[in-house]
């Protein structure tokens, strides 16, 4: 029996109008099933292409309804709504430019040489296909931008498979009114609505990735959800690709160096990072290495003044708000952990910002093993370190993240082989993206962008932003000793849809014959 599905106001904890019903199990398989029947009609670029910018316009021109649903239900804010919906047409539109120049394709062809040695070698032609029906589950704190209309959605349907959103309890209600907006767009670009659908439950979503009609999953949320996730795809009679990111840690050294050149700005800066969107960004820095003695203790200082001025938040909704005053309360607990600002509850249902600090020796042992785990929510972890043993020792634990960042001073930085280099080869397999002298908060929509990490930041090796974010959703096949007509038109000879292609080592752009 569909069981209701209810709107909550974080900013009243009250529940609002029934929004939706979860999906039955004979829901789950129409939806399906009439996405995988439409497979074909995205088999075109040009309408591919097409759909994806008309889906921006449309959210465009229905952005004030957008904006206000978004807000209703997750009170993230105006401000910060109208720029993620910016963000999200921008990546339409970016997915739609990537279509139309089809380097996705990697195509790749080697002609016969039956002279080659030590044997002969056969014609060989090689680009990529759609994998089928994606299954994409809503993020909770990105309601545009990782969710109905966001990058998982935006780059499977750009690789040409059709898309299931399974929605996230958060926001409903903007959910459907994006879907709409998408089945809409397809509509007008000649496709059939069922390019894009959409499903509401939590048994919904397990039934979704163990359809045997879906071929690949991308999730974003967090490490217990994901991980369960992750293991029903890996389950099935016939596992499947599932790119999930589920949690990051996001560490920060500063030296000793950097702290002495220019503390107040680096706590200044960390105090904006760390509270940006209620610490609900999934780069938020969660724990930092500042040196301990003067030149630390004025950066904590800095971040004291201004983590004390950042005003109280609402977080997304009552269940988000209290995981995050517990876990803090279960750090402050630890042995040597204090709270020069201390984060937590604050009136009904806002929360204050704050942070933590601990001797870097401390994060060694196991009881502290909770400060290396990802706290959501505006509270970061400072580690006073003593010496460069000490920071190494304590990367050498962390788990996988979505980023790592180093503040260096300014001859360091102009040392190729110095410590700062070395620090830099610490953090480089901890972390998908390493930034220098910048704070992780912002991840920038293109093509050199990699949002992803080691586990358990995300389950693949793959990006969930940038340009090759459509790579997730496609495979390779070759074709051998084909004849010309059976060929697609990718991959003959005359390059009739004039792509960029490699042929017999040698790139062409296109132009070229």
């Amino acid at each position: 029996m569909a069981a209701a599905v209810w709107s909550v106001d974080p900013r009243t904890g009250k529940q609002r109008e029934e929004v939706a019903v979860e999906a039955t199990p004979e829901e789950v398989d129409r939806v399906v099933r009439a996405a995988h029947q439409a497979r074909g009609a995205l088999a075109g670029r040009t309408v591919r292409a097409a759909f994806l910018r008309t889906a921006a316009d449309l959210l465009e021109q229905a952005g004030e309804q957008v904006v206000e649903a978004a807000d209703a239900e997750t009170a993230l804010g105006p401000g910060r709504l109208t720029g993620e919906l910016a963000r999200t047409c921008h990546q339409l539109r970016s997915f739609a430019d990537i279509v139309d120049e089809g380097a996705f394709l990697d195509i790749l062809i080697d002609h016969a040489d039956p002279d080659r040695t030590p044997i002969p070698q056969p014609d060989l032609r090689r680009y990529k296909v759609p994998l089928g029906v994606v299954a994409v589950y809503g993020a909770s704190n990105f309601p545009l931008a990782f969710s109905v209309p966001g990058g998982d959605t935006a780059s499977a349907l750009a690789a040409g498979c059709p898309v299931v959103v399974k929605a996230h309890p958060a926001h409903p209600a903007t959910s459907e009114l994006c879907a709409s907006l998408l089945r809409r767009a397809a509509a007008l670009s000649g496709l059939p609505e069922s390019v894009i659908g959409l499903l509401h439950g939590f048994d919904a979503g397990v039934r979704l990735v163990e359809h045997p009609l879906v071929s690949a999953a991308g999730f974003t949320g967090s490490v217990r959800g994901g991980r369960a996730l992750h293991d029903a795809a890996a389950a099935r009679p016939v596992p499947i690709p599932f790119h999930g990111e589920l949690g990051s840690l996001n560490p920060v050294v500063v030296t000793e160096a950097a702290a002495a050149e220019r503390a107040e700005r680096i706590g200044t800066g960390l105090a904006g990072s760390a509270t940006l969107g209620t610490g609900q960004f999934c780069v938020k820095p969660g724990l930092v290495l500042v040196p301990a003695g003067p030149h630390g203790d004025r950066l904590v200082d800095s971040l004291t003044e201004a983590v004390s001025g950042t005003p109280e938040g609402v977080m997304l909704g009552a269940a988000v708000r209290e995981a995050f005053i517990e876990g803090v309360r279960a750090r402050r607990e630890l042995p040597e952990v204090e709270s020069p600002v201390t984060p937590g509850g604050s009136g009904a249902n806002a929360v204050s910002a704050g942070f933590l600090t601990v001797p870097a020796v401390r994060l060694t042992a196991p009881e502290h093993q909770l400060l290396l785990e990802e706290c959501f929510g505006p509270v970061t972890v400072i580690a006073r370190y003593r010496d460069r043993t000490e920071v190494s020792g304590l990367l050498a634990r962390l788990p996988g993240n979505l980023t790592a960042t180093v503040h260096l001073g300014a001859e360091e930085a102009e040392q190729p082989d110095g410590p700062a280099a070395r620090l830099l080869a610490e953090l480089t397999p901890l972390a998908g993206r390493v930034l220098v002298n910048g704070w992780p908060t912002g991840v920038a929509v293109a093509h050199a962008q990699h949002h992803g990490g080691p586990y358990p930041a995300t389950t693949s090796t793959a990006t969930s932003v940038g340009g090759t974010a459509i790579e997730r959703w496609l495979r390779p096949v070759v074709y051998q000793g084909t004849p010309e007509t059976l060929l697609p038109p990718e991959l003959r000879d005359g390059n009739p849809l004039g792509l960029p292609r490699r042929v017999d080592g040698r790139r062409q752009t296109g132009t070229e014959a």
